[in-house]
């Protein structure tokens, strides 16, 4: 079943829904208005359950069949990102400092249209169970939703998610079984100092100073702590200090980064030598140094039976599927999901677009038939009655 006619029927209110979403985006745990949008749109299909305040903000919808048979499950994120959108589109977000820089506008949309199809159609053997979930930036959001019973209460046996990736060929799907993305951690680092003049810097314990060399030590940790075959990302990301004039050194500076890694028996050393390296350089300045190290997400990890799935449906939609590209290292948080039933994370290529979390990020509007599809094939490929 390639793009099917009844699906591409849909694609102008697609449209309509993802630049809605795009212009109106909510924060993590915040999205109301846009689960209210969901779930409206989710009655008006004819679904036979939707319910709402699921992992405090997500939307969970179920279509049943014809018959009686197995329970597939389909996740899309809702959530935005806390940036200010440089775009210019005339749909481009309405509230500074927010915007669908990472495309769950348009994941969110591929399964709306997904769902209006198999709620039309109903071509399959038992129950398709449709997750809305917040918070996947950071929040915890699929933990939050699998707490509130989402696999648990419909009996789900495969779940399936799918997310845009830039620099892939518009609508190309791309999954492989076993390691897909990274795991993911966060870091913060507080160096403390005395404030002082920018004029008499020996009168101070300079913290930009040793927050400058904390930052400038990070990276030495791959490849001289970890096995230089062993991909590892340790990045500083942010910078913040309690002055914001010219001449004035502060008392404090906050360091906040990520680490990514595949192999997750190397969490306990990289929060070990974070902490060191950051206390011992900040020491070398006459500063200290107070490190926060906390849990994110494990890799995402596809089933290998379950990417054959993914893999067999992106054929019948798109004719070809990339399944040679390499495990990247950003983070998902439906490893948690994979980690509590068989299921695939795949990619659908967004083209040549400005790379996720980028100010000029768009969504591409042209993919949303070719993702829809997919929802659509693989629910009938895996419920097809016996």
């Amino acid at each position: 079943m390639p793009i099917t006619n009844r699906i591409a029927d849909f694609v102008s209110d697609a449209r309509e829904w993802r630049q809605h979403l795009h212009a109106h985006p909510e924060l993590r745990f915040a999205e109301h208005e846009t689960a209210a949008f969901v779930a409206q749109r989710l009655r008006d299909f004819g679904c036979d359950l939707v319910r709402t305040g699921v992992g405090q903000t997500g939307v969970v919808a179920v279509i049943e069949g014809h018959a009686p048979g197995r329970t597939i499950a389909f996740r899309a994120d809702m959530d935005a990102l806390p940036l200010t959108e440089r775009t210019g589109l005339p749909h481009a977000s309405t509230i500074p400092g927010r915007m669908h820089a990472c495309g769950h506008d348009g994941h969110t949309t591929m399964l709306l249209t997904a769902a209006r199809y198999l709620a039309e159609t109903r071509a399959f053997a038992g129950r398709v169970v449709l997750l809305f979930q917040p918070a996947e930036e950071g929040g915890g959001g699929a933990q939050a939703m699998l707490a509130d019973g989402v696999l648990d209460d419909y009996a789900v046996d495969e779940v399936y998610a799918m997310h845009n990736w830039p620099g892939l060929a518009a609508g190309q799907f791309a999954v492989r079984p076993g390691t897909m993305m990274a795991a993911a951690d966060g870091f913060e680092i507080t160096v403390q100092g005395r404030g002082g003049h920018g004029a008499r810097p020996h009168l101070a314990v300079d913290t930009t100073l040793a927050a400058a060399a904390i930052v400038v030590a990070m990276p030495s940790i791959p490849g001289r702590n970890t096995d230089p075959h062993q991909p590892v990302v340790v990045s500083v990301c942010a910078i913040q200090s309690d002055s914001t004039a010219y001449n004035v050194i502060p008392d404090q500076v906050i360091l906040r980064g990520t680490t990514r890694f595949f192999d997750i028996s190397l969490r306990p050393m990289l929060r070990d030598r974070i902490a060191t390296l950051a206390q011992s350089t900040a020491a070398a300045y006459g500063a200290t140094a107070a490190v926060n190290y906390f849990r994110g997400v494990d890799p995402v990890l596809n089933e290998a039976a379950a990417a054959g799935h993914a893999a067999a449906a992106a054929r019948r939609v798109a004719g070809d599927v990339r399944t040679d590209m390499a495990p990247d290292m950003a983070a998902e948080d439906f490893a948690d999901i994979l980690a509590a039933r068989p299921g695939a994370f795949v990619w659908i290529g967004n083209g040549s677009s400005a790379d996720l979390h980028n100010p000029t990020y768009e969504f591409n509007d042209d993919i949303i038939p070719a993702g829809a599809s997919f929802f659509a094939t693989l629910a009938e490929m895996r419920l097809a009655k016996p």
